[in-house]
Formats: structure tokens, sequence, C-alpha cells
């Protein structure tokens, strides 16, 4: 087995970031910064984020979600609210959104608020999505334990049949959630452990921005 990993070393030289060349909107500046990597290319799924929560535990976890849609609002994604990651947010509502993209050698770490968007925006995604991930939805209780596999199949196959021909109901244990910024930090990976961080925080409704050393 290896040891260590000291010796994984890698000089980031694509860019750099400044106070006075982001825009004054944090929004506006994500916005700018997918369209950036989008257009690059050599990222599989641009909108992949981690999302981190605090379980009733009091243990962070984090893990990948696919981020839907962004707006003026703040950024939303979609899943079972009975899951571990809807139970960690049903106990505490505080989150972290974090986007790495190598092709840039970007980051962007956002801090806020989640809550459940409404049964509209809900119902508008769900039904926007294949019908395989529609009975997907339907048949996981996610995060419980499943005998295996092949149960969880079965109980596609049988729910698929029963619904065949008919429109899928959504459930009601699944939606979207919003989450409303806070704070956000954008870093640029700069030659020798020299980085651009740019912050920005929401101080009565107004963003300041700052500078923060690497």
């Amino acid at each position: 087995m290896r040891d260590n990993l000291h010796d994984y070393r890698k000089s980031y030289e694509k860019g750099n970031l400044t106070k006075s060349s982001v825009d004054p909107d944090p929004m506006q500046q994500f916005h700018l910064w997918f369209l950036d990597v989008e257009d690059a290319g050599g990222v599989d799924e641009v909108n992949a984020m981690t999302l981190a929560t605090v379980g009733a535990d009091d243990f962070p976890r984090g893990r990948v979600v696919l981020l839907k849609k962004y707006d003026e609002n703040g950024f939303y994604f979609y899943s079972n609210y009975k899951s571990e990651k809807g139970s960690a947010i049903e106990h505490n509502n505080k989150v972290s959104l974090s986007f790495f993209w190598p092709n840039m050698e970007r980051q962007v770490i956002v801090k806020g608020t989640a809550e459940r968007s409404s049964r509209e925006d809900s119902a508008t995604y769900f039904y926007s999505r294949p019908r395989e991930s529609q009975l997907s939805a339907l048949v996981s209780e996610q995060s419980s334990v499943v005998e295996d596999r092949e149960a969880l199949e079965a109980r596609l196959k049988l729910l698929a049949e029963k619904y065949e021909g008919q429109e899928l109901p959504m459930p009601e244990h699944w939606g979207g959630y919003l989450v409303r910024p806070q704070e956000f930090e954008f870093w640029q990976g700069r030659p020798n452990r020299l980085h651009d961080r740019i912050q920005y925080k929401l101080f009565k409704n107004e963003w300041t921005i700052n500078r923060l050393q690497p």
C-alpha cells in the first residue's frame, strides 16, 4: 500500500481573479463562470455539486447531487424528502454547496439555507424527467436498507406494469429544494499555491466583497 501522496502536485496557471474583475452580484458571477466552464468543455456534468449537510448525529456529510436550476433566489436540486439528506435538512437547514471545475482550475463554495420549493416547481421538473427516472423516484425509499438489487428491480417492474399507459403520480415525499445563498467563495487556482479567493457575504440585504488569503 502506498503510504503518501507527497509527489502529487500540479501548478495552476489558467487564470486569475480580482475584486475589480468580478460582478457585484454573486449569482451573476456564478452564471458567468458556469458558462465559461461549459464552453471550455472537458467536464462531464458541469452542474454536479457537493451538497454538505449536518444530520441529527452531528456528523457532516457530503454527497454529489445535480444542480437543476438557478435564478436570483438561489440554487435548486431535487430529492426524496425522506432520504438521509432530506432528514438532515429537516434537522438543520444550513447547508453548503461546492462546485469544482478542474478544466478551468476553479471552485465555488456556497453557504446558505435550504427550503422546499413549491409543489408546482417540483411537478414541473418531475414531469420533465424521463419516465424511467419518474419510476425510480416512485419505487425508491431512498437511504433505506434493501435486501438486494433484485428486490428493487422486481418492485420497479411491478410499478411499471401497474401504471402502463398512464401518467405517473408524483410522490408526496419527493420534490425540490431551494438553497438561498448567504455567502459565496470563488476560488481560482494560481501558481505556487498562492490562489485567488474572492468572498461575497450578505449583510443587511447587500453583498460585501473581500479578497481572502490563500
